[in-house]
Parts: C-alpha cells; sequence; structure tokens
C-alpha cells in the first residue's frame, strides 16, 4: 500500500529548493501517492503548486512559532499521514514528531548545513552523494540516511519563431548569448562573471535571470566594469524555459553549490554548461560531458571557458547532448518518483 504523505515547506519565496518542491508535490500526485502540501498561504509554492493538489495553509512565522507547530501536527493528523516530509530548516524545525510510530518524520536537505536542526527526525534525504556522507560524517546513523537526486522535467521544444523573440528581446540576435539563472547572493559568484565578461569578447551577450540582495552592488559593479551594456538583468523568472532554449550556453559561476539545480535544468534543454568546481556540479559532471568546470572564483579561467565554448559551436552540441542523455537516464520524474515511493514504503514499514 502506498503511503500518505505530507510535504512540509515553510518559505514565503521562490529558489531551487521551493521549485523542486512543486515539481516533486505535482510528480507525487501525479503518480497516485496520496499527498498533502503544507505551505504558508500566499507564498510562491502556494500560488505556483497545481490547484489540484491537496494543501494545508499554515503561517510559520520561524522556529519558534509554537501555533504553526500545533497546526501542522493537526493539519497532519486529519490527513492521516504515514510519512511526513520537511523541506529546510524552518519546516523541519517545527515538525516535531515522536520516534517508533508513524508517521515516520523524514527530513530533506539540499545543502552542508548545521545538523543540530535536524537531529530530532527520523530519516534524512540528501539530494547529493557529497551531502548525505556529510550528514553520516557528522553524527546521523547512516542506515537512516539516503540518496535521492531532483529530477527536471522533460523540456519541451519551442518553435524557432519563439526563439528568434526571445533572441532579439534580448538583443542577440545575432550574437552569442550566455545565461546564468541564479539568486543574486554571494554565493552564487556573479561578481566573478562580471568580472570574467570584460574578457569575453563582444558583442557576445549574458542574460542574468535573478533576484537577490546582491542586485543593486552588482549593477553599479557592470557600470564600473564597462560590461552593462552587454548584460541583460532579467529579473526573477517564473519560467525561465524559454531563456535555456534561446541561449548558446548556461554559466554556473558559484562559489558555493552543494547541487546545482541549474545544471540539470540546462541538460534538460541540450545546453551546454561551464560550472565552477563546485560540490554539487562536480557530482553530477562525474562520468558525465556535459560541460567544463573551472576553479570557484576565478575570473580568468571562467572568461576562458566561455569564450572558447561560445567560439564552439560543435563542442557545444556535443556537450549539451551529453547532458541531454544524462538527464534522460538518471534524472526524469518516473526513475526518481519510483525511487523515493520505494523509500518511502520501506521506512513506513
Amino acid at each position: 500500500m502506498t503511503p500518505r504523505t505530507a510535504q512540509i515547506i515553510g518559505s514565503r519565496g521562490g529558489g531551487g529548493a521551493e521549485r523542486f518542491f512543486i515539481r516533486l508535490t505535482a510528480a507525487l500526485h501525479e503518480a497516485g501517492v496520496p499527498v498533502l502540501a503544507v505551505l504558508p498561504p500566499g507564498s510562491y509554492v502556494d500560488r505556483e503548486l497545481p490547484p489540484e493538489v491537496p494543501r494545508s495553509r499554515v503561517p510559520m512565522r520561524g522556529v519558534w512559532d509554537l501555533q504553526a507547530r500545533w497546526r501542522i501536527g493537526r493539519a497532519v493528523r486529519r490527513f492521516g499521514a504515514d510519512l511526513v516530509q520537511t523541506w529546510m530548516g524552518r519546516a523541519t524545525r517545527l515538525t516535531r514528531l515522536p520516534a517508533g510510530s508513524r508517521p515516520v518524520h523524514v527530513a530533506r536537505l539540499g545543502g552542508y548545513y548545521n545538523v543540530k536542526g535536524y537531529r530530532h527526525a527520523h530519516a534524512w534525504i540528501a539530494n547529493t552523494r557529497g551531502i548525505r556522507d556529510y550528514l553520516v560524517a557528522h553524527g546521523l546513523p547512516a542506515g537512516r540516511v539516503f540518496h535521492v537526486p531532483n529530477f527536471v522535467e522533460p523540456a519541451p521544444e519551442l518553435p524557432p519563431e519563439r526563439l528568434a523573440r526571445v533572441r532579439a528581446r534580448l538583443g542577440a540576435a545575432e550574437a552569442a548569448l550566455a545565461l546564468t539563472v541564479a539568486r543574486l547572493h554571494p554565493n552564487k559568484g556573479i561578481e566573478d562573471l562580471l568580472r570574467a565578461w570584460r574578457e569575453v569578447p563582444p558583442p557576445a551577450v549574458l542574460a542574468v535571470a535573478g533576484d537577490g540582495p546582491e542586485r543593486e552592488r552588482l549593477h553599479a559593479l557592470a557600470r564600473e566594469l564597462g560590461v552593462d551594456a552587454r548584460v541583460r538583468w532579467l529579473g526573477w523568472q517564473r519560467d525561465p524555459g524559454p531563456l535555456y532554449a534561446a541561449c548558446d550556453l548556461v554559466v554556473v559561476p558559484s562559489r558555493l553549490e552543494p547541487l546545482g539545480n541549474v545544471v540539470l535544468e540546462a541538460w534538460s534543454h541540450g545546453r551546454a554548461v561551464v560550472a565552477t568546481h563546485t560540490a554539487g556540479p562536480a557530482e553530477l559532471m562525474e562520468g558525465c560531458e556535459g560541460g567544463v568546470l573551472v576553479p570557484p572564483a576565478d575570473p580568468r579561467a571562467l572568461a576562458g571557458a566561455v569564450t572558447e565554448l561560445l567560439a564552439d559551436g560543435q563542442a557545444r552540441a556535443r556537450l549539451g547532448a551529453a547532458g541531454l542523455e544524462e538527464v534522460r537516464t538518471r534524472y526524469t520524474p518516473a526513475a526518481v518518483v519510483g525511487r523515493l515511493t520505494r523509500l518511502y514504503a520501506a521506512l513506513c514499514g
């Protein structure tokens, strides 16, 4: 019997984890898994989750919100959950379930976080092997820590005329177009990419899809470096798919990247990737020639790799095809949902 599953997330904004929460919860529902989404009312996830997915709206104002803790427990009991999966720190700390009985509490981690706020869970899921090994090294029982990767939806092919319109809108109808999709935060290395862009020959255009606390500083830096005329600041994109489809190359310049959903999303569109040799991209590219890795925080190395690939369409096509094959064989919704539901059944059994 398929366990009844509650998926709990406490964030109000949108990012890689939130987008994957939506994809996974919708995929579980489509696969016939009884699932309940517990989330803050009016949050990004609440707005974007398909309306047919059952949900319980719980304001989660912080990790010490006792009313939220009580309301989460009530929602889980009313749903009759066999297993509860919490996402990130706030939802995990607000969820307190007794060990040794149902529901089983599984905490999902997508980063190298302090395990203190996660120890009370009954089992743990890491979305990379590196994070799994980190959790075990920090004292969580190896037999209760599991690796289940993220997945990406198959990317639909867009009509050439639409792709042409996207490129024209970005001023890249006749120029090479590189794309980065990231929160504007120091960890994402956008500063390094801007410094690298000085060495990427014109008229190549860089599109930056994302928003965050570094926005004003990065805009000023682009002007200071003299590259602002070749940078397009697109802000947060609800659906970056057309950008992936229209670009020539995807760049992931992070200084710290535990996974790198952007790498998988780029591959799902058959796009080659230049990424820094950080934990997530390095693991994804292990055994897969879907891109090029360069040292983090090294604008010159980044510029060299980007320039070389933008000038070599055959190499880009070869790398993009390898990445797409990796997605089709290892990171499909069916493969990951099947793996996850088997794990859920084993934990409940």
